[in-house]
């Protein structure tokens, strides 16, 4: 290879980091402006992340090692505890949730339930005091929260407002649009609900630059 060649070489690969480099940051502000601000401390690096939800946080639809917690775990290098239960409603994640809170002591939940509620079709209120509960426990545990939101079938595909409701209320770091992003597009799906292997990846990656922007990473 010519002296010349390599410098075109290394040019090239400049400009891919500076790209991704880029991305990363377009990505992070982006979920700054809609995260209203909310902050979280900044985890230890032995710190322990629970995700807590349903089958979307189980990873059906995706291989072991596939799921968003596994992805997660690698992105911040902590202790990720995978705390889904397909099939899951919220009035049961509210009765399950202090178990595994007694039992890992995490500095942080990632709340992402509701979808089973929302399927079949169970009462908004009910729901939002539901997440409201769990929150509050794990905020009671010591642990810090952020939340995501479940879209709903429908013209808009969008959460329903009482996730962005219950954020700003708590002052909770909110994603209420990747999920959505994500169940929009075929490629990222395994199955009419679940994502696959790349679409739990690119929820992972989100999350991550949610976490960035709240100051836990």
């Amino acid at each position: 290879m010519t002296r010349l060649s390599r410098l075109h070489r290394a040019l090239r690969a400049c400009y891919a980091r500076r790209h991704l480099v880029t991305g990363l940051a377009i990505v992070v502000f982006a979920i700054s402006c809609s995260n209203g601000g909310a902050k979280i401390p900044t985890l230890a690096p032995d710190a322990t992340i629970l995700c807590f939800g349903d089958s979307l946080t189980y990873g059906n639809g995706a291989a072991p090692g596939a799921p968003y917690p596994a992805v997660l775990a690698e992105l911040t290098g902590r202790t990720v505890i995978n705390g889904g239960v397909p099939g899951e409603v919220t009035a049961a994640g509210v009765a399950r949730l202090p178990r595994l809170l007694d039992e890992h002591h995490p500095a942080l939940v990632v709340l992402l339930h509701g979808g089973n509620d929302i399927l079949q079709r169970r009462s908004a209120s009910e729901m939002a005091n539901n997440l409201r509960a769990m929150a509050e426990t794990a905020r009671s545990r010591g642990a810090a929260v952020v939340l995501l939101g479940v879209p709903q079938f429908g013209l808009l595909f969008r959460p329903p407002d009482l996730y962005a409701d219950l954020a700003r209320q708590l002052r909770l770091p909110y994603d209420g649009e990747s999920l959505a992003e994500i169940e929009r597009d075929p490629t990222l799906k395994a199955d009419p609900i679940h994502p696959n292997a790349a679409g739990y990846r690119k929820l992972a990656e989100r999350i991550y630059a949610l976490l960035h922007a709240a100051g836990a990473v």
